[in-house]
């Protein structure tokens, strides 16, 4: 295909560098990428193990909830917050002159460098869910499936529609999308069965405490019996980078029998990591035999032996039934929960091969007769003991998503977009009332800044997260300064440069609220006389921010904090080319904690709904285009159905173009 181009692809000419073929590796590689765009690579564990050191036990257990209230798991109930630790367990007024140095450390970046609030959902997330045919308008089950990644161009996928022998004799035609790189489709329908992922945010990396010999640093312990106290050597690997123009870049990496070396820890003890991108068996493309699937338990039993990054696999059948499972492989862990950092010294902490696709969890045709999952905890007991926690998002989404679907009892799929256009902001509904108690009489008096912000988020409050919402904007910033604000004091942060600092858990919405809620004076910040005193420096802080941009409160809208930069990787380095190569910014609506998850540079990568067998009722939407080359007229065809939410059909329409690939000879 390369030799036959009658040019090389432009980058490749901005570059000046040559394009190599393509080998087969490549297509691994490409798979290995998401393992890298889907996981985190040990950064929360090492937070938590930070804050377990730190932290008395149950004052850990309450900043390191597993869950809230508004958990809406497929199986199980709801987590209740931990109880507030008494002042003799912790005691902010005696404790502030002994608090621990903290190291960099991170859980999600929440900031925003304009000094405002971010996309706190910057790891990679999405949405699913199923209907069975019992709740929808033609009997037929409906799946639908929008998948939350980093939006630039080109997008992540790309749209296919293939028409393939069925072994079952005759042909079959299966659509979707594709990883470019990959052979399979990723998604999609294929007649019988439809499928799509949710990021399963299930545990699939643990961070190992190496034990390192006193007599010799190039040692650490294992549980080797086959030589001496079980030491053994660090394995040395040296990756060399090519950089044009210049030097190699020589890297030198420390393997361990377990992963690499990628850090030490807070006294210095270097730290490995276990993933299972590391192994072999983790990575496959069994993937690709969904395309001739014909079943929910045949689709079932081809994701449990999948080789991609664990996720929440969601499928309808033809039949009308609904069903879940992981797709990928998941290991399994003995002698621990993974939850934070230990040692792997002595063998009783390990991981010990793979579970078998009988073990998996699953679920099908539940009696709600619908499957939902965003990114939360799904599952509990031993399944979720299998899962692991890998930093589940906060439930608020997944509850939305679940309550619009009990409504529906003749589903379409317009119905289904309507749900993954859902912008209401219900998480906030009660940040919003206490903001506005918080404002009374006698704390407006005076302060100008406090009286417009009350008035403000009284009169103009939709309950959206609408471009046009000054308002909405206003309390989901009160609610971020004030839960950093809380989080800092609590964990002894004051002295730690802000780039420093570990960020609050998704979870940590549970403790903060109890803890606003009660208002216990052994966790009042010593420098204030009151929580009413502390809430309302959150307010101050919230105003000083908008002071700083020169912006006036009622003009701080949603919409232009909202607004998106969608970027080609050429503009960022020569931002001359933008005009060509980048989509046009625009503000949309949406954001955290709400089905219509949308940032400046993260949101959906697609949108689908589709009932197997009926795809020519489906619904497809993408962002930015379909070609990657800046002078295709289809570069950006389609991003504005997609900025709009407006339904674009599933199947493509009658060819335009067609390119013959003719095997030579």
């Amino acid at each position: 295909g390369l030799s036959s181009l009658g040019e090389v692809p432009f980058e490749y000419l901005a570059l000046r560098v040559d394009p190599a073929p393509w080998r087969p590796e490549d297509s691994i590689l490409a798979l290995y990428a998401m393992f890298f765009e889907l996981h985190d690579t040990g950064e929360r564990e090492s937070a938590l193990g930070v804050l377990r050191d730190t932290l008395p036990g149950p004052m850990f257990e309450l900043l390191a909830a597993p869950g809230t209230e508004w958990d809406a798991p497929l199986v199980g109930p709801a987590y209740a917050t931990p109880p507030i630790p008494g002042p003799e367990v912790f005691d902010l007024r005696n404790r502030r002159a002994n608090r621990p140095a903290l190291p960099k450390a991170a859980f999600l970046d929440s900031r925003d460098p304009a000094g405002d609030e971010d996309l706190a959902a910057t790891a990679a997330g999405s949405n699913n869910w199923a209907v069975a045919g019992a709740h929808t308008a033609d009997g037929h089950a409906l799946l639908a499936n929008d998948m939350h990644l980093g939006i630039r161009v080109p997008n992540t996928w790309y749209r296919a529609s293939m028409v393939r022998p069925d072994p079952a004799g005759g042909s079959l035609r299966v659509t979707g999308v594709t990883l470019p790189g990959t052979p399979s489709l990723s998604v999609g329908s294929n007649g019988h069965v439809a499928w799509g992922f949710t990021n399963s945010y299930g545990d699939w990396t643990d961070l190992v405490e190496l034990m390192i010999d006193p007599k010799d640093a190039n040692r650490y312990r294992t549980p080797d019996d086959r030589t001496p106290d079980g030491w053994r050597r660090f394995a040395t690997v040296q990756e060399r980078i090519r950089v044009k123009g210049g030097a190699d870049d020589v890297l030198k990496v420390q393997e361990t029998i377990w992963g690499p070396v990628i850090d030490e820890d807070r006294i210095g003890r270097p730290r490995a990591l276990a993933w299972t991108a590391h192994h072999p068996e983790a990575v496959n493309l069994e993937l690709d035999q969904l395309q001739t699937a014909r079943t929910l338990e045949e689709a079932m039993a081809i994701a449990n032996r999948s080789g991609i990054p664990p996720q929440n696999f969601t499928v309808a059948d033809e039949t009308g039934r609904v069903g879940w499972t992981i797709i990928g492989r998941i290991p399994r862990r003995v002698g621990f929960d993974g939850r934070t950092p230990t040692s792997w010294a002595d063998g009783s902490h390990r991981w010990q091969g793979w579970l078998s696709p009988r073990e998996y969890p699953r679920v099908i045709n539940p009696a709600s007769g619908r499957i939902w999952t965003a990114n939360a905890r799904v599952m509990d007991g031993e399944s979720l003991r299998a899962i692991g926690n890998g930093g589940y998002d906060l439930g608020a989404r997944a509850r939305q998503i679940r309550d619009d679907l009990m409504k529906l009892e003749r589903a379409t799929p317009r119905d289904l977009l309507a749900i993954q256009l859902d912008d209401r902001a219900l998480f906030l509904e009660r940040w919003r009332d206490l903001l506005l108690g918080t404002l009374s009489p006698g704390a407006v008096q005076g302060h100008p800044g406090r009286g417009e912000l009350r008035r403000l988020v009284e009169t103009r409050w939709t309950g959206h997260a609408a471009v046009d919402s000054a308002a909405y904007r206003a309390v989901r910033g009160f609610r971020l300064h004030l839960e950093e604000a809380v989080f800092v004091s609590l964990t002894g942060q004051e002295d730690v440069p802000e780039e420093d600092r570990l960020q609050p858990p998704a979870q940590f919405e549970g403790p903060l609220w109890k803890i606003v809620a009660e208002r216990p004076a052994h966790l009042l910040d010593p420098q204030y006389k009151s929580w009413d005193q502390e809430i309302l420096a959150a307010v101050d802080s919230l105003l000083k921010s908008g002071e700083r941009q020169g912006v006036k409160l009622a003009d701080r809208t949603w919409g232009e904090r909202n607004t998106t930069r969608i970027q080609h990787p050429l503009s960022f380095a020569v931002p001359a080319l933008s005009r060509w190569l980048d989509v046009p910014p625009r503000q949309l609506p949406g954001d955290e904690n709400m089905p219509r998850v949308q940032g400046p540079t993260f949101g959906a990568s697609e949108r689908m709904v589709v009932s197997p067998g009926h795809e020519e009722a489906g619904i497809f939407e993408m962002p930015v285009g379909q070609s990657g080359h800046p002078l295709s007229p289809y570069y950006r065809k389609g991003h504005k159905a997609w900025e709009e939410g407006r339904p674009a059909p599933f199947l493509p329409g009658p060819a335009v173009h067609k390119l013959r690939l003719v095997p030579a000879g």
